[in-house]
């Protein structure tokens, strides 16, 4: 699949009261979805999670949450850039609801699935947050939704803060076949870039054939809103122009029977980990981390 088919520039994934609404079917695969909502001071939404579990997660502004008889109030952050957010989980055959008093943007990470867990509140306090890399290829990973961290069927969700200037998601790598170490993923990434000197940002994306699937190839220039569908293939860099962080959302669901995050990085570009011992993190990380728990004493960055 070209850049035109995988690329989605802001506003053209939007759907009904979505900014972006992503499903199975829109990008013709079968498990992840991601939707963004808008919602006014004083606004509400209602929607049914048919088929699949979800991940309410603020990206700016707070909101309550009710699903199965509970409501959980989700303090929310001020925007990517400034703060770890709690989040809510919801899961499939169920009746959600999003109330807002003060307005905000809002992430629905989704995934199909078969078991019917328990709706959740996930605080942001236990959100790892992970520094990856070094050098100009260092970044910050809140592992909100990952494996091993936070119980869902079958999906997984991460964000990723790539300073300016620095390549994240390097070196390229896929999981678009079930063997040993690796495993069958779809991926989302929801971008939005900082603004700068009072100029809105751009970053760029990659993502080559891996010889497997439809032969994804997008070379994509991204900015605030936009979507890079990953069905197959070699995925990175995601590159941070200078001047302007950028963060990334990562939605991801396979067929897999264990809920698992296995890649195999593209054999021209692995060495590229044995460096890294050598060099140290970006200083500019981490950008924040994750509060501390009621009661604990706030972590040092």
């Amino acid at each position: 699949m070209t850049s035109t088919e995988n690329h989605l520039a802001a506003g053209k994934a939007a759907a009904g009261p979505y900014a972006v609404d992503v499903d199975p079917g829109r990008a013709g695969w079968e498990h992840s979805s991601l939707r963004i909502l808008d919602l006014p001071p004083g606004g509400r939404h209602e929607f049914a999670t048919g088929d699949s579990e979800w991940i309410v997660l603020p990206l700016s502004g707070g909101c309550e949450v009710s699903a199965q008889g509970e409501t959980f109030r989700l303090t929310g952050r001020e925007s990517v850039f400034t703060a770890v957010s709690d989040f809510a989980y919801v899961p499939r055959d169920e009746t959600v609801t999003l109330t807002t008093a003060s307005g905000g943007r809002f992430a629905l990470t989704g995934a199909r699935c078969e078991r019917r867990l328990p709706a959740r509140y996930g605080p942001a306090s236990a959100v790892p947050v992970e520094l990856r890399g070094s050098g100009s290829c260092s970044r910050q990973v809140n592992n909100f939704g990952a494996a091993g961290v936070f119980e869902c069927d079958r999906l997984i969700a991460v964000e990723v803060l790539t300073p300016a200037g620095n390549w994240s998601s390097f070196p390229p790598h896929k999981h678009d076949e079930d063997r040993e170490g690796e495993s069958r993923l779809e991926e989302i990434y929801y971008f939005e870039i900082a603004p700068a000197h009072g100029r809105e940002g751009i970053g760029y994306q990659r993502v080559s054939p891996s010889g497997n699937g439809r032969g994804t190839d997008v070379l994509a220039e991204v900015r605030g809103g936009d979507v890079v569908l990953i069905p197959d293939g070699w995925h990175g860099p995601s590159m941070a122009v200078p001047g302007h962080d950028m963060y990334y959302l990562n939605v991801m669901a396979g067929p897999g029977e264990e809920r698992a995050w296995l890649i195999c990085d593209h054999p021209d570009h692995a060495w590229i980990r044995d460096t890294w011992p050598d060099q140290p993190v970006d200083p500019r990380l981490p950008l924040y981390t994750a509060p501390a728990a009621p009661g604990e004493a706030p972590e040092r960055s």
